[in-house]
């Protein structure tokens, strides 16, 4: 059956990418999935948090927030338990690919908002951070951008909605989903996370499978979007 917007189960929304959106970054993404609009940049410095001090590693944090105009009702601004989940969640699926050790006694500082939200803003966040710690990397570090990124990283979002498994839920199914997925997973095929919920009800290990097989799917699909939009600044040979 079609899906409300007219998809077929298993297709992402409309992506589109802006990169280099903000002049003042040395890597930055202007993310649309859809609806959804988040806007994500990366910033070096020659600093690391005081317990890797003297280590000669690096590290890579993020940030997350909602802008106030970005859902139909004003969000304050500030950080609340779901941001706080979110950026960490950025922070750990991005520190996935960095080689810390390769990085050196530099610390990348990752900072999403979304724009405007219609469903799943923390996995267009780490999509598009992606692309931005790339463009960093490679405007600090040149060719050598390849020895600290050890491979790719994108998220998507599955769930179940009116009994059957789909891909890349806007708000609309997000909403009324009886299973929730967010899969994160690197380009290799390793998987970073997955977060699922059955928020009306329980799930099958045959439905969770075909959740997963459909986020490999559309993760597959957002890598060769990464790869465009980087272009020959893509970090790894290919």
């Amino acid at each position: 059956m079609p899906r409300h917007d007219g998809r077929a189960p298993n297709e992402l929304r409309p992506v589109t990418v802006e990169r280099g959106f903000v002049r003042n970054s040395p890597g930055s993404a202007l993310y649309r999935a859809g609806k959804t609009t988040v806007l994500v940049t990366a910033h070096l410095s020659d600093k690391v948090p005081p317990f890797l001090e003297g280590k000669g590693v690096g590290w890579l944090t993020a940030e997350y927030a909602m802008l106030p105009g970005s859902t139909p009702t004003r969000k304050s601004r500030g950080t609340d338990g779901r941001s706080t989940e979110i950026q960490r969640l950025i922070g750990r699926s991005l520190r996935a690919v960095i080689d810390t050790k390769a990085l050196g006694p530099w610390t990348l500082h990752v900072d999403a908002d979304v724009i405007e939200a219609d469903g799943g803003t923390r996995t267009a966040a780490i999509t598009a951070a992606f692309i931005a710690v790339a463009d960093a990397l490679s405007s600090r570090f040149g060719a050598a951008a390849g020895t600290i990124l050890r491979d790719s990283v994108a998220a998507v979002s599955t769930g179940i909605v009116a009994g059957e498994p789909v891909l890349d839920l806007d708000y609309p199914e997000d909403s009324t989903a009886e299973v929730d997925f967010n899969v994160i997973r690197l380009g290799g095929g390793g998987l970073v996370e997955v977060q699922g919920t059955g928020e009306g009800g329980t799930f099958s290990r045959a439905q969770l499978q075909a959740l997963l097989d459909l986020a490999d799917e559309g993760i597959n699909r957002l890598i060769q979007v990464q790869r465009e939009t980087l272009g020959t600044h893509w970090p790894f040979i290919v």
